[in-house]
């Protein structure tokens, strides 16, 4: 099914807004392109300009950025975590009221796409390098600080375990780091999504609106949204989506070539990682010309088959008991320690809650404007109700199973053998050591890097279609020329920081994306309030 164009969502909208704003009216036309004024103009030279001075200054930059990223988790911890709790209870109080009913495009709206397509792009587009970056790692990571127990330097602990630790107790250690791992990838950054695909989704496909951030805080704001308060919303979106989608490039780029070099011996140098996001990003633009339902959507489909191949193997010929124990007692322990992690006062496990849990949630936050529009563009004719379960609760299943079967394999060879080389391989070699004592760790390994690299061609594809869709005005169908450039420029923002700046820019970057979490985690709450008053008047009504 062909994706709906602006003119056709407006056309099809049952009960729009009274505004005499239209769709794009703001845009100016230069050289046969369609772009907001002045939301495109001031992203793209400011990107530019941040890049350039990171590139002139890239040490200065570094240092800055580090003690930005250091200074926001540390002090805003439980700012953080606190937002994280709003963002999961108002999803399910949507989902479990009335309110829960109302369809996303009116009473007789379809959806666009089949379930198996729906699921495949979400994931694609939400965590996808995620999960294959940091499946081995973080379950690994968590289950040794909890096996080495808590330790105090005067009034003040510092190990990195979570809650209380599990010090010499296998199976707890195990169980802790499975629910810490959990806690990070399930309810929490789901919902934090959830809350913005809901508000574009809604405020879009019921009222009208254009198809960017601002549209959500028209009842809050009123006919402003149209001004600089709505310019200054857009403009941040942009920010946050380049910088969280050209860190992602990153860590997929890394993953890659290091199982590149391990399987075929292949360079990892600063050469590599250039021709590497070239030839990805290429693949990207073809995505791009192909379009939403030629690009994105078969990719995501072809990935989620191939990821599914993948877990289904790792289940069957890895210590299966093992891993069904991982996954069963590892669920249960985050169901039994959600409330304990989620904690925002009073912790003594401070370098895993502000480390760990407030570098995720402002990561998560710093992401939700690409990952929200992208999941509202493909989320029309699902009721709140379907919506969010489908958005939040199935894919927590599909983490704890994820992280049960890979970090579950992982754990169990540490345990088996104490110098196990997955214990201490880089970051981005230890889902390869983790395949490596398994049948068939070639063909397993080499399907391990082409799902990096198709997560890596869909996750710049949607980017690219994300920030068009905000620099155009709320534009869906905008030229396809403004996708293009999005693409590369990201792809050269990747490229240039990898290549000149080395791990320094890279941090850099990564601290750049955790900081415009924090301005975001605001816009977010108040978002949650604008969302609520929009569905409570529809419902008053009788709209939907």
């Amino acid at each position: 099914m062909a994706e709906p164009t602006a003119a056709e969502i407006v056309e099809d909208v049952p009960h729009p807004v009274d505004t005499d704003y239209e769709i794009g009216q703001n845009n100016i036309t230069p050289l046969g392109l369609d772009i907001h004024n002045p939301v495109f103009l001031i992203s793209g030279l400011s990107v530019v300009a941040f890049v350039l001075v990171t590139l002139m200054f890239k040490e200065n930059a570094a240092e800055f950025f580090g003690w930005l990223r250091n200074t926001l988790t540390s002090k805003f911890d439980w700012f953080f975590l606190l937002a994280g709790n709003v963002f999961v209870l108002f999803c399910i109080a949507l989902m479990i009221t009335p309110l829960g009913k109302i369809r996303l495009g009116g009473d007789d709206a379809t959806p666009d796409y089949g379930y198996m397509g729906w699921f495949a792009m979400l994931f694609a587009a939400g965590m996808g390098i995620g999960l294959m970056f940091f499946g081995v790692s973080e379950p690994m990571s968590h289950f040794a600080s909890s096996m080495g127990g808590t330790t105090v330097e005067g009034a003040a602990r510092t190990d990195w375990a979570p809650l209380g630790a599990a010090a010499g107790d296998i199976v707890a250690a195990r169980d802790l780091g499975m629910a810490a791992t959990i806690f990070h990838w399930a309810l929490h950054p789901w919902a934090i999504y959830a809350v913005v695909a809901l508000s574009l989704a809604f405020f879009t496909y019921n009222r009208g609106l254009p198809l960017t951030l601002r549209s959500a805080f028209y009842p809050i704001l009123g006919e402003r949204v149209w001004g600089w308060p709505g310019h200054i919303i857009d403009i941040m979106a942009v920010f946050a989506t380049l910088f969280g989608l050209a860190t992602s490039l990153g860590f997929g780029t890394e993953q890659a070539l290091a199982g590149f070099n391990y399987l075929f011996g292949w360079s990892t140098g600063d050469g590599a990682k250039v021709l590497l996001i070239a030839i990805i990003t290429g693949l990207a633009l073809v995505s791009v010309l192909r379009g939403l339902d030629g690009g994105v959507k078969v990719l995501s489909e072809i990935n989620i088959g191939l990821a599914a191949l993948l877990l289904l193997f790792i289940i069957a010929v890895g210590p299966t008991a093992t891993i069904f124990e991982t996954i069963i007692y590892g669920g249960a322990a985050y169901v039994k320690e959600i409330i304990p992690l989620s904690m925002p006062f009073g912790r003594e496990d401070t370098n895993f809650s502000q480390g760990w849990t407030a570098f995720y949630w402002a990561w998560w936050i710093s992401w939700s404007p690409f990952v929200g529009m992208f999941i509202a563009r493909v989320s029309r004719g699902r009721t709140i109700r379907e919506f969010i379960f489908c958005v939040i609760v199935i894919p927590t299943v599909v983490s704890i199973l994820w992280m049960g079967a890979f970090g579950g394999t992982a754990i169990s060879q540490v345990i088996a053998d104490a110098s196990a080389p997955v214990k201490d391989a880089a970051l981005e070699l230890k889902l390869f050591e983790m395949l490596k004592p398994l049948p068939l760790a070639s063909i397993t390994s080499f399907i391990g890097i082409i799902l990096v690299l198709v997560f890596f061609v869909t996750s710049s594809d949607s980017g690219s279609l994300v920030i068009d869709t905000i620099t155009a005005g709320g534009k869906t169908d905008a030229p396809a020329a403004q996708r293009v450039f999005w693409c590369t420029f990201e792809g050269i923002v990747a490229a240039t920081l990898l290549l000149v700046g080395g791990n320094q820019a890279l941090d850099a970057l990564q601290a750049m994306a955790v900081s415009t979490g924090f301005p975001f985690a605001i816009i977010l709450l108040v978002m949650c309030v604008s969302l609520l008053i929009g569905l409570m008047q529809s419902l008053r009504e009788g709209k939907s």
